[in-house]
């Protein structure tokens, strides 16, 4: 209905001019209140709106890489665990080396014992090399060489960590036995003097000193990862609070608003029904 279609007074029509700014702001109150924000768009106030949409932009994203982080984190841990396992093996080696001293004693049976011994010993690197193969988590281990893993810490891929793997089979600590196939290659003259069992002890030594070093390198990046995870945690909640602080409503005030417009709309609507009744007494005369 086009205005001036039915002619009202003018206090009639101040009346309702007021009723629907009421109603206009009871919709308001009503959005916040369901919503839980003050800002719900561009138009309630682009600044805040925009500024609050980057801050929960980022902290999605900061979010997908703690995903990343986590796989990082079990696959230096897995390596961690295999270091261990290797270097548990390592001493139970050392303690063939040990019974192989032993048997140089045995003028009568030494040769039958160090038999056994260099089999038991080519038995447990072969063990090494198992566990080196079954380190593997998702596809990468860190005890192979030329494995490398870059676990980026920000949205850019500006502030990252690169890790880089180290041969952990028998060959590549260089332990005596553990060239060729890998399985060992210990036979009886390598170990049947004192000096050989000696130079065999030395690459052992040697091996167990390199599982030390890279395992400390494991830890440290594991550090750095629990660090960082934790990190981008607060600031993923930092940015929400800070987001939160642009948009949200405060309900206390919002409820009060909505009873304070529910008894306007109702004093306006009885305003109205007052402003009425100079033209309901025109009806009276025809009564």
């Amino acid at each position: 209905m086009a205005i001036g279609d039915v002619s009202l007074t003018g206090a009639m029509r101040s009346n309702l001019v007021s009723l629907q700014q009421t109603a206009t702001l009871m919709g308001q109150t009503q959005d916040r209140l369901s919503t839980g924000k003050r800002i719900n768009s561009a138009l309630d106030n682009p600044a805040n709106f925009f500024a609050a949409r980057e801050h929960t932009q980022r902290a999605n994203l900061l979010t997908g890489l703690k995903d990343s982080i986590n796989e990082a984190i079990q696959t230096v841990k897995a390596a961690d665990k295999a270091v261990t396992a290797i270097t548990k093996m390592i001493e139970g080696l050392r303690g063939q080396l040990t019974q192989a001293r032993t048997a140089l004693g045995d003028t009568i049976s030494s040769g039958a014992l160090l038999d056994g011994i260099a089999s038991g010993y080519n038995e447990m690197i072969r063990q090494v090399n198992n566990i080196q193969q079954d380190s593997i988590y998702k596809g990468l281990t860190f005890l192979a060489s030329g494995t490398t893993l870059t676990v980026n810490f920000n949205e850019t891929s500006t502030t990252s960590l690169v890790m880089s793997g180290f041969d952990g089979t028998a060959s590549g600590l260089t332990i005596s036995g553990g060239t060729g196939t890998g399985y060992g290659q210990l036979t009886v003259a390598d170990i049947d003097t004192s000096a050989e069992i000696d130079a065999v002890e030395k690459t052992l030594n040697d091996a167990l000193a390199t599982l030390r070093k890279e395992s400390a390198t494991l830890a440290n990046n594991l550090t750095i990862l629990s660090v960082r995870q934790s990190f981008i945690t607060d600031m993923v909640n930092t940015l929400a609070e800070g987001a939160d602080k642009l948009t949200l409503a405060d309900t206390n005030e919002e409820g009060a608003n909505m009873l304070m417009l529910q008894t306007r709309q109702q004093l306006g609507t009885t305003s109205l029904s007052l402003a009425s009744q100079a033209a309901q007494s025109v009806l009276r005369l025809f009564g």
